[in-house]
């Protein structure tokens, strides 16, 4: 005789089952989360509280540290002298000069980081670190972040964007508007405009370049585009000739294969990682890039003046 059927028992026995799998499932997904994001930070330059690349690496490193599911590396005064440190990497971040100095370029690091690109590791790029010449590593950026700032066609003055408007993405989770004077370049290389997009900031920004997300957007002053720019001083007729454009500052690129780069054109200022969103768009893009969960309100940190004044090159004021 066939025994009783038990519904209640044969229930229960499913949920049991069904609890241990979604605790092995988290186990593992804990386990998956973990990252290695290496932050690179260039040489010193520029003037005591500028350019001050090693500390402000530092700095996100101490916040991504806090997160616990992060192992984050800062390689000091430029590229790791040692190719394993690349070993198991989720994403890069270059900060750094740029320009023909720019570490990317340099010796075989743009081999190593096409192979990391291809690999499906992101690249993210801040301040100067976002220039490369046109002709030797430009054409790479384009495929890698999305875009780069050019010599001539780009500018850089020192100004204070009003950012009141930002874009539904994992990167500006739990961003307010705020606005910080730093040289925030615009009129960046983009990739070439393939597709239309929903207008945004009043209408000013028409459409972008295909995987293109303007992460910050601002309008730029007639008197901020007339100059003077800090290198060289301008105008240019081209950046008048676009008075009343709204310009991109920060964006974030999906390369076709799905690999994920971003530019951050502040960074000049090392007191400016003091601004609580001014740091969280960056380590949000960091987490992003390296195909990290974005926490639902944003990477929350906190730092002393204490932490921000900590790890500052050893500069001699420049004379004026």
């Amino acid at each position: 005789m066939r025994a009783a059927v038990n519904p209640g028992a044969d229930t229960m026995r499913l949920v049991r089952l069904l609890l241990m799998g979604a605790l092995v499932g988290s186990s593992l997904t804990v386990c998956a989360a973990d990252k290695k994001i290496i932050l690179i930070a260039g040489n010193p330059s520029h003037g005591p509280g500028e350019h001050e690349f090693r500390a402000g690496c530092l700095l996100l490193k101490h916040c991504l540290d806090n997160l616990g599911d992060i192992n984050s590396v800062v390689c000091s005064n430029g590229w790791p002298p040692d190719a394993t440190a690349f070993e198991g990497v989720n994403a890069v971040l270059i900060y750094a000069d740029g320009g023909a100095a720019h570490p990317a370029i340099q010796a075989d690091h743009a081999k190593v980081l096409g192979e990391l690109v291809k690999k499906g590791v992101g690249l993210g790029c801040a301040h100067y670190g976002v220039e490369v010449p046109s002709t030797n590593g430009g054409p790479l950026f384009l495929d890698w972040i999305g875009g780069y700032y050019e010599h001539q066609f780009s500018v850089n003055p020192m100004w204070s964007p009003e950012f009141t408007f930002f874009p539904d993405h994992p990167i500006t989770r739990g961003v307010r508007p705020f606005s910080v004077r730093d040289e925030w370049y615009f009129n960046i290389r983009f990739r070439p405009v393939t597709e239309e997009i929903d207008a945004s900031l009043d209408g000013a920004v028409k459409s972008r370049p295909s995987g293109i997300i303007p992460i910050l957007v601002a309008k730029p002053s007639d008197a901020t585009r007339k100059g003077p720019y800090v290198a060289p001083h301008g105008p240019y007729a081209h950046i008048l000739a676009a008075t009343g454009r709204a310009e991109t500052m920060m964006w974030a690129f999906t390369r076709p294969d799905g690999g994920r780069g971003f530019g951050f054109t502040g960074g000049h200022f090392h007191a400016n990682w003091g601004n609580d969103d001014f740091r969280q768009l960056v380590l949000n893009a960091l987490l992003w890039s390296a195909k990290a969960e974005v926490p639902p309100g944003g990477v929350q940190s906190a730092i002393t003046p204490t932490e921000l004044a900590a790890n500052l090159d050893a500069k001699e004021l420049r004379k004026p």
